[in-house]
């Protein structure tokens, strides 16, 4: 594209980050200037482009002219990042970039290894703790010298019901091994069939103690399975070493469930879930065990210090009381330093990062954030504002892409982008003051604008649901009735038990439980794959291909098999990887990200190539297939607000709010009378709330069940019942302070019926 000319203004670039003819992704010649050392808010609809021209723009410009002032031996180690497709950038100073991925799914990360707390409070308890240790490598639960050995640091065990893996009154041949990946025929069936030991045909209940102990857990030699030799190993110990040994959220669903259903895992009997060996969980400072300060929330170990008489160790305690102090202050304060980080979500995770840089000593930074504000109450995010301000006046430029209106109206400069999503966005609609936003027409000024709407004639229940004495996390023995047939909120700031409560649900067949945990599956997953329309597509674009002397087969058109483009083996991007950095995608230069060969993409159907068609946004895909077995999934997408997405975008891209609506227009479709949702409004534009709160009362409308556990106050005010939970976090929460109806809340004196009555003032 030929750029265009702009007309500049006298803008010193030390005083703003100079953007011109940005057209990253949806952007369309996007003009702007960002004040330098102010809190900028971009904001606008999911969708609109936000995104795009704070982090794959202005962030990624930042990181990739960083990345060429190293020495070329080093540029030579680091991936060649692409300059983004933006006519010219100027004023940019060093990113740092704080999104919402995960922290990790590695079941020894925690909260005190991700903030270093942890490494802290060992040193302290080597240099001063009795009896002595040799280190602080004594008392780490990642080493060997500290671990407990009969879990191995994890804390946790797991043990196989074998009647839920067997079923002994078959066969081998009849398919007694009822686990996934062991039906008959398959490759490990195969290691037990031709073992040579075993009768097939012989009932398992008819086997000697020897044949089943050998069928369970023996070892033995190579088994020719027909396609490699694979070594034998018995049921229960092939299950515990692929499956059991791994973090469920990193299975595959199907095995996930079948290890929830046949698995019970507790904490570990010999070190009572403290990770660590009886030499580490020996050592004790003020008569208190290392493994005790490990499990206290924040500010409970914050006051610990506080009473702690070290002389010799005030330096390191300082240290440690800051880092607690700076998680209190980012509302973390309820969590303990023991909490695996594959618990926390994306926002807690995201302010963990946070935390390290309260304290350090660099400014004239630009932090990049991914909505701070996701899925918190309105009482946390004022602590989120009191964060962004803080790093604000330390010197440094802060460009957050946000929703919440708390988090915008508290901005020093917004940046408004629309009108639409996708093809519709990309647009600047407004810059300047959150006060001038108030006086335009966009869909964020609009949305600022409206108030919640209380439910003033609620449903009639028309059961309920009985739990009694809840006791997960810091749930206060509950017992409580949740109403059937109508929608139900659970309210209550960060940590004050709803998403424990929601678990406590009794389990039902027709319950749909709908998380925010991340969909598993490989860089090849994408909304067409998980709803099942690319396999319609890959059939209809064969058959619109063929012809009666050469038939095509569906395969081809798969960028996982036959039609991938052989560089980038179908994904479109090829990985670099560089010490110090994960791997970087850029773009597939033989198909330029088509993700297919050229022959593939010679083949139409309807005028547009497969590549075409992934690249549609939902909603247009939507439209043109409306006829076809893929409309209804795809109507699906649309109807829970997500019909910005294209086909063909990989799930790893999608927000934990994102994909849970995926599960949700998924899950839908199927039968389910109950649905259970946590915080599905999480990176929802203001408007695109309400399409998800009209969604989730048509479904009440049709007979079911809908129970959310959410903190936004427009969800929360047409909700038919709300439980609010608290009154603070952690331990200080876990008790019911209301339930009733929503339009009695906002006269309650809990945070969250101040934070509604302060909406509805507005």
């Amino acid at each position: 594209m030929t750029p265009k000319t702009h007309q500049e203004q006298p803008v010193s670039n030390r005083d703003v980050i100079r953007v011109r003819g940005a057209r990253t992704n949806n952007l369309r010649d996007v003009d702007v200037d960002i004040p330098k050392k102010q809190l900028t808010v971009v904001t606008g609809v999911s969708g609109s482009g936000k995104s795009s021209l704070a982090f794959d723009t202005i962030a990624a410009e930042s990181q990739r002219l960083l990345g060429a002032t190293y020495p070329a031996f080093v540029q030579n180690l680091m991936p060649h990042l692409p300059r983004p497709d933006v006519d010219t950038l100027e004023g940019l100073s060093a990113s740092i970039v704080v999104d919402q991925a995960p922290l990790g799914a590695n079941p020894r990360s925690t909260v005190g290894t991700a903030t270093d707390a942890w490494s802290l409070l060992r040193q302290l308890y080597a240099g001063h703790g009795t009896p002595p240790v040799p280190g602080p490598h004594a008392l780490s639960f990642n080493a060997s010298t500290g671990m407990c050995l009969a879990c191995e640091g994890t804390g946790r065990t797991a043990t196989l019901d074998v009647d839920l893996v067997l079923d002994r009154s078959l066969s081998l041949n009849d398919g007694a091994i009822t686990f996934p990946n062991f039906t008959v025929g398959s490759l490990f069936w195969k290691v037990y069939a031709r073992s040579g030991v075993f009768d097939n045909d012989k009932p398992v209940q008819s086997y000697t103690p020897a044949e089943l102990e050998y069928l369970l857990t023996g070892t033995g030699p190579n088994v020719d399975t027909g396609t490699y030799p694979m070594a034998y190993e018995g049921v229960l110990t092939k299950i515990t070493r692929l499956y059991l040994s791994k973090d469920p959220a990193a299975l595959k669903p199907r095995l996930r469930e079948a290890l929830e259903h046949a698995a019970t895992t507790g904490p570990c009997s010999d070190c009572a879930g403290t990770r660590l060996n009886s030499a580490a969980r020996a050592c004790t400072i003020d008569n208190t065990p290392i493994t005790t300060c490990h499990a206290m929330p924040a500010t409970d170990l914050h006051r610990w210090l506080v009473d702690l008489d070290l002389p010799a160790a005030v330096p390191l305690i300082a240290q440690l009381q800051s880092l607690l102090a700076n998680l209190a202050r980012v509302g973390l304060g309820y969590l303990a330093l023991d909490r695996p980080t594959s618990t926390l979500s994306g926002g807690e995770g995201q302010r963990i990062r946070t935390v390290l840089h309260l304290d350090s000593a660099l400014t004239d930074l630009t932090y990049v954030f991914d909505e701070p504000a996701a899925g918190l109450h309105a009482h946390d995010t004022a602590q989120v504002v009191t964060l962004l301000h803080a790093l604000r006046d330390k010197g440094n430029t802060v460009l957050v892409v946000e929703h919440h209106p708390d988090v915008i109206t508290a901005a020093d400069h917004v940046i408004d982008l629309g009108p639409g999503a996708g093809t519709d966005g990309g647009t600047i609609t407004f810059q300047g003051t959150p006060a001038q936003l108030t006086h335009t027409h966009t869909p964020t000024a609009a949305a600022l604008a409206a108030r919640p709407t209380l439910n003033l004639t609620p449903r009639t229940p028309t059961g309920t649901l009985r739990i009694r004495d809840a006791t997960t996390h810091n749930l206060h023995h509950l017992d409580i009735d949740i109403p059937l047939g109508v929608l139900t909120c659970i309210t209550g700031v960060a940590g004050a038990g709803k998403t424990s409560l929601l678990t406590n649900l009794p389990r039902r067949d027709d319950l749909a439980v709908i998380d925010q945990r991340p969909i598993r599956g490989s860089r090849r997953s994408t909304p067409a794959t998980y709803t099942g329309v690319m396999d319609w597509l890959r059939d209809a674009f064969a058959k619109a291909g063929s012809t009666p002397g050469h038939k095509l087969k569906p395969s081809m058109f798969s960028a996982n098999s036959a039609g991938a483009c052989p560089d980038c083996t179908g994904l479109g991007v090829t990985y670099l990887d560089a010490p110090g950095s994960g791997p970087v995608p850029v773009t597939c230069t033989t198909c330029n990200g088509a993700r297919y060969t050229a022959g593939v993409l010679t083949h139409t159907l309807d005028g547009v190539t497969i590549a075409d068609a992934l690249g549609l946004p939902v909603a247009d895909a939507a439209t043109r297939y409306t006829n076809t077995p893929a409309g209804p999934p795809l109507a699906g997408l649309v109807d829970v607000g997500l019909g910005y997405l294209t086909l063909g975008q990989p799930l790893s891209t999608l927000s934990g709010g994102e994909r849970q609506r995926l599960r949700l227009a998924t899950r839908i479709a199927q039968s389910a009378t109950i649905y259970a949702l946590d915080e599905p409004t999480t990176g929802l534009h203001m408007s695109d709330v309400d399409t998800l709160t009209r969604l989730l009362h048509r479904l009440v409308d049709t007979g079911a069940t809908v129970v959310v556990a959410d903190h936004h106050l427009n969800l929360i005010a047409t909700a038919d019942h709300v439980i609010d939970l608290g009154p603070d976090a952690g331990p200080g929460g876990g008790h019911i302070t209301y339930q009733g109806p929503a339009a009695d809340l906002s006269t309650t004196d809990t945070n969250t019926g101040r934070a509604l009555a302060a909406r509805l003032a507005l």
